[in-house]
């Protein structure tokens, strides 16, 4: 009997590659899309569903309608995610409460909703897509990376919560991937990215380093394999960095002093 999958933030970059993946590899892949007018699928074992993370009751009627055609739901992949480019002297209430809502909140919600059915079924697997910006900072992105280490936070503890029931937690800390991101994936504020900005020497060049590494970045298939194999394994690591940023950084970040580490990052940079 096949796997039934929830994905959410599924119809661009590595969320639907990943989606795609799957449902070719014979799993029944449900992908989660804000856009509440919802075409078919031209693929196999891809049914699009309406599910925005920021919107509880758009999380429960998605869970209930895959339950209710399904009987369960093996794998949750919470992929939904943007990425905030904001001084912290900059960031707006609004901005600050978006990015949880979307990156921490929305994950916690989704996952909420799922794991009744996963505890009962005494059976599952939950994949949060995560980044090496979980484990490292970087200017800028202080946002996103403190959404990031939250992500990383409710790994570790909800393992043991949902340890008596077989159910596992996982996270793939991904590093840069050549995606939609820069485009559809990153918001930035108005102040920081300004002409008059105090850190406008700090942007101008840091900003397009990622850009470019993005822009320029590798095919995010390594992101599909990792949750194909954190799935069908059951030895899996619990924490798996995928891509050169964080194959590099974070074994590096274990290794090194915080002191060390920094000064790493800054050479890196050129911060």
């Amino acid at each position: 009997m096949s796997k039934i999958v929830l994905i959410t933030g599924a119809t661009s970059g590595m969320g639907k590659l990943s989606a795609e993946y799957l449902a070719s590899n014979g799993y029944i892949v449900y992908a989660g899309t804000r856009d509440e007018k919802i075409s078919s699928s031209t693929l196999k074992n891809i049914n699009y569903i309406y599910l925005d993370v920021t919107k509880t009751d758009s999380i429960k009627k998605a869970v209930s309608f895959i339950i209710d055609k399904e009987g369960k739901i093996d794998v949750l992949v919470n992929n939904a995610g943007y990425g905030l480019l904001a001084t912290v002297e900059d960031g707006t209430d609004e901005e600050m409460f978006n990015q949880f809502d979307v990156n921490v909140f929305g994950l916690i919600k989704t996952t909420r909703e799922v794991l009744p059915y996963m505890r009962e079924a005494n059976s599952g697997v939950i994949i949060n897509i995560s980044s090496f910006l979980g484990k490292m900072g970087l200017p800028l992105l202080a946002h996103y990376n403190a959404s990031k280490y939250a992500v990383e936070g409710i790994v570790d503890s909800l393992r043991f919560e949902t340890l008596k029931y077989n159910i596992r937690v996982h996270s793939i800390q991904s590093g840069l991937f050549g995606t939609n991101f820069v485009k559809k994936g990153l918001v930035a504020n108005q102040k920081t990215t300004s002409e008059d900005s105090p850190y406008k020497e700090l942007v101008a060049h840091f900003v397009p380093i990622v850009a470019k590494a993005i822009n320029d970045g590798p095919n995010p298939q390594p992101i599909a394999d990792a949750i194909k194999n954190i799935i069908e394994n059951e030895n899996s690591e619990i924490f798996v960095p995928v891509g050169s940023e964080a194959e590099t950084f974070i074994p590096m970040r274990k290794e090194l002093s915080d002191k060390d580490f920094e000064k790493k990052v800054k050479e890196t940079f050129g911060i």
